[in-house]
């Protein structure tokens, strides 16, 4: 495998960062969900601490949706 092919593979493990970034949550939010469940707990890697790209997404899927609307979505359909 060449560095190039190397970097075209997207990673299934994540640090704590990206996992937060993967969901689009500060890492201290992400903190707080894993901390009450609603976020997967890592796993050790050596001495690496790494989150199931696969886990985060079921935990997504699990999370409820909002019964209100986003107001910055109303303003962009009443813009349009």
């Amino acid at each position: 495998m060449r560095d190039r092919d190397y970097q075209l593979v997207e990673p299934r493990g994540l640090s704590r960062v990206q996992a937060a970034g993967y969901l689009g949550v500060s890492p201290s939010l992400f903190d707080q969900m894993v901390k009450d469940g609603r976020m997967p707990q890592p796993k050790r890697v050596n001495s690496r601490t790494i989150w199931d790209r696969r886990a985060l997404d079921d935990a997504f899927e699990e999370l409820p949706d909002s019964a209100d609307r986003n107001p910055w979505d109303l303003d962009e359909e009443a813009a349009a």
